[in-house]
């Protein structure tokens, strides 16, 4: 079996699409099984990169243990009430306000924590941009309410971090259990062996497993609000453009 080749530095012009590296991560995993099969069926993944910041960490938040569509759905009301998305204005909210939003009181004092240390200055997102994926890991993690999932999840969605892989995904487990014919699904720790075989490219992995969940099901990643977007729909280049 053909060893992936490691990713090469990030580019300085962010891509649209994640992880940074994806059409070479792709090219080094298409000859693998079963991305030759995901990418005959369903397709390239194209899934947008999303800012760095504060309103996408809400938005991981509020995605934590629901669908993705009822997560779009959640922040597209939060991004209607609070203008700007900002921890100010965001901290003047009261908590029915919240709630309309789809915040439980949990995830409400989740969120509140992030906007007070984010106006502090005890969290930068300048800062974690420039940090390794361990280090960026372990700052996530140190958030309160911010567990593994909300953290690879942030690193892969908006870092574009290329070797992430969120074993604990439950679409992702459903999807790799599917795309390998395996007996049953794989578990967290199950799937996280499994991954490695496909470093140093897990990200454009999970992608491409999520890409064969959507298209077995005849559904699309829901689009989100187009403030959470790193790259705006206009400077989307066209398929071959370039």
């Amino acid at each position: 079996m053909p060893e992936p080749k490691a990713a090469k530095p990030a580019p300085e012009s962010l891509s649209a699409y994640v992880p940074t590296g994806l059409d070479e991560g792709i090219r080094c995993l298409s000859p693998l099984s079963p991305f030759a099969e995901i990418l005959a069926t369903a397709g390239a993944p194209r899934f947008r990169r999303r800012r760095n910041s504060f309103a996408s960490l809400l938005h991981t938040i509020l995605g934590q243990q629901v669908s993705i569509d009822a997560a779009a759905a959640m922040f597209l009301r939060l991004s209607e009430c609070c203008r700007p998305l900002a921890p100010e204005p965001f901290l003047a909210l009261d908590a029915g306000s919240l709630r309309s939003c789809g915040f439980t009181r949990q995830k409400m004092g989740y969120a509140r924590d992030l906007a007070r240390l984010v106006l502090c200055g005890r969290f930068d997102f300048a800062r974690l941009e420039e940090e390794s994926d361990e280090e960026a890991l372990s700052s996530l993690l140190a958030l309160k309410g911010i567990g593994l999932w909300s953290a690879e999840i942030y690193l892969l969605f908006c870092l574009g971090r290329p070797d992430i892989w969120p074993a604990s995904d439950l679409g992702l487990q459903i999807a790799a259990g599917e795309s390998l014919r395996l007996a049953a699904r794989p578990d967290e720790h199950g799937l996280r062996r499994l991954g490695e075989a496909w470093r140093p490219w897990r990200s454009v992995a999970a992608c491409l497993f999520w890409q064969s969940y959507l298209h077995a099901r005849r559904r699309q990643s829901p689009p989100l609000a187009a403030e959470l977007y790193a790259v705006g729909e206009s400077e989307i280049a066209a398929p071959g453009a370039g």
